[in-house]
């Protein structure tokens, strides 16, 4: 049994539109809970539409989770920060942040519960213990978790409020005609493939700004700044707009010659979760950045060199 009690930046807000921002649940799966008597609140059956007040107590199973183990493993991780709240990590590519079907082991989560030893947030339950928020398999880069509840609600009140900044780079396919921009499109499920999100016009709002670090020859290199943090957003975004994030195996047409040659080094998305920036629980403002990894290092050299062999 999972147990949160409501901060006052979520009064007045609906229980599924609550359980959807702070517990890493769709809103679809969120209502599923809530219909199937899962969730309570001050004890008490509630609508999914029900508006919550400050200090209300939510109390919710997730009975098809917990099947799922997700055990200490010791597993090396890139720790830039560190305190008795909160945790930043540099993510690898091709680490999946927490267990689930197909990976039960050997994921971001599995060597945080070895490295803190159970100090993590149980917020999101057994499975996703201390995460915040996300980033793909094959996307690197930071993430923020937190160590305990307190601490775990104070940052998602700054990811509803839009005030923790999430930085990414990303090299995409095509030049970009303007130097900066938003790209300000719905997401949601794609409902000819529910593997797949879509910009759909019932989705929900996501925000995106990017702007341009270098342009190459058929390429250009991106600094993006996530306003919104939906599934697959930044892939989604730059692929509607006909610059997908190169490598990206699920929304890219996967013909470019370049991306096919280097396809050994990409193993994925050229994305990079570079920098975050939140409010501590001590009122610190804190500010974390990291070093492009070596793929991402190694992809710009190649398009710098092959740009002069152009010229």
């Amino acid at each position: 049994m999972t147990e949160i009690c409501v901060d006052e930046a979520f009064a007045g807000e609906r229980l599924d539109q609550f359980l959807a921002h702070t517990c890493d649940f769709t809103r679809t799966s969120a209502q599923k809970l809530i219909e199937q008597g899962h969730v309570t609140v001050d004890q008490v059956p509630r609508d999914k539409k029900y508006r919550l007040h400050a200090g209300a107590l939510i109390q919710f199973e997730q009975p098809a989770l917990e099947m799922l183990q997700a055990v200490p493993q010791n597993i090396p991780l890139s720790i830039v920060y560190e305190d008795a709240d909160v945790i930043v990590v540099n993510k690898p590519k091709g680490m999946v942040v927490h267990p689930a079907p197909g990976h039960s082991d050997g994921t971001l989560v599995n060597a945080l519960l070895y490295h803190c030893a159970g100090t993590l947030s149980g917020i999101n339950g057994v499975i996703r213990p201390g995460i915040v928020h996300r980033i793909d398999k094959d996307t690197s880069g930071l993430l923020l978790v937190a160590k305990n509840d307190r601490a775990h609600l104070h940052l998602a009140a700054q990811i509803k409020e839009h005030s923790l900044a999430r930085f990414y780079e990303a090299i995409v396919i095509g030049r970009m005609k303007e130097t900066e921009g938003t790209i300000d499109a719905p997401i949601a499920r794609n409902p000819l493939d529910r593997k797949k999100m879509a910009v759909r016009s019932d989705g929900k709002p996501a925000v995106t700004h990017y702007q341009v670090i270098h342009q190459y020859n058929g390429f250009a290199h991106l600094k993006l700044r996530l306003e919104t943090g939906r599934t697959h957003q930044i892939r989604v975004h730059m692929a509607s707009i006909g610059r997908p994030v190169l490598g990206d195996p699920v929304y890219g047409n996967g013909k470019n010659v370049f991306e096919k040659k280097n396809a050994s080094i990409l193993c994925g998305q050229c994305l990079h979760a570079k920098a975050v920036g939140f409010t501590h629980l001590n009122g610190e403002t804190m500010y974390f950045e990291s070093e492009l990894p070596d793929y991402f290092q190694t992809i710009l050299t190649k398009l710098s060199e092959m740009q002069k062999n152009e010229c």
